[in-house]
């Protein structure tokens, strides 16, 4: 079933097509991959989907609703969150506290509730588990700033969590860590929306991470969807290979 549609999609910034006429169906309980060289338009679609763009026309559908026009707000409680690229955190607050901020933010709380989290034993029990979830037990009461970046990455991800979202973009979730953490990233965050059945959507760029975990591939160019198919499709196609690496045979299994 359907979860996500854009249809005829645009987002232009004077001549550059960030987003071009992108129509695009995410099914529901989908990992999916967005990749493409940079500037191709991945994260102005994550921008446009989630409200943080306008599009300059078409529409998103978002569990059979027209929500083009509703606000990041409204977007984010009909069950759509996202993490960023650039980690999106509080430095000078805890792991627990960054969590609780961000669940008191999904009941409409305001922020200074975040003091009365250890308070609150339904709160607390919430972050705890979220921490845990993502391997960040132990690190419950280390200020972000203080978190090495695979971790940081993480807890990004557990704030985007935090929110209960259906449908979850992933902007760059490995990018600026060591190859050995990847995988644990990688490995956390997959076990987490599956076992959650949260439909994912991840920006990459480490093609190794794309074909590992993706249930489907979308490839973009210069803002338009230039393919999509399954991880062995995709990895067959040369023509998106000759985009992306410059090379017919960059994806070829390497013995």
């Amino acid at each position: 079933m359907s979860l996500l549609e854009t249809v005829n999609l645009k987002k232009y910034f004077g001549e550059t097509r960030a987003v071009d006429d992108v129509t695009l169906t995410i099914a529901e309980g989908e990992f999916v991959s967005l990749v493409g060289p940079n500037g191709a338009g991945k994260t102005s679609l994550c921008n446009v989907v989630s409200a943080y763009l306008r599009p300059d026309s078409g529409q998103v559908i978002f569990k059979g609703a027209d929500v083009t026009r509703a606000s990041v707000t409204e977007r984010v409680k009909a069950g759509i969150a996202r993490s960023f690229q650039l980690v999106n955190l509080f430095d000078d607050l805890t792991a627990f506290d960054n969590v609780a901020l961000a669940i008191f933010s999904r009941q409409g709380k305001t922020r200074n509730m975040v003091a009365l989290a250890h308070l609150d034993r339904a709160v607390t029990a919430e972050v705890d588990s979220v921490l845990a979830q993502f391997g960040l037990a132990s690190k419950r009461s280390v200020l972000a700033r203080g978190m090495a970046q695979g971790e940081r990455k993480l807890l990004d991800v557990a704030l985007a969590y935090a929110l209960k979202p259906t449908l979850l973009f992933l902007d760059e979730p490995t990018s600026g860590v060591s190859t050995r953490d990847k995988g644990q990233i990688m490995d956390t965050i997959a076990s987490v929306v599956r076992r959650e059945g949260i439909t994912a959507v991840v920006v990459e760029h480490d093609m190794d991470v794309v074909f590992k975990y993706s249930d489907r591939i979308v490839v973009m160019h210069q803002g338009a969807i230039l393919a999509q198919g399954t991880p062995d499709a995709i990895r067959t196609n040369e023509q998106v290979a000759t985009i992306l690496l410059g090379a017919s045979d960059a994806f070829a299994r390497k013995d």
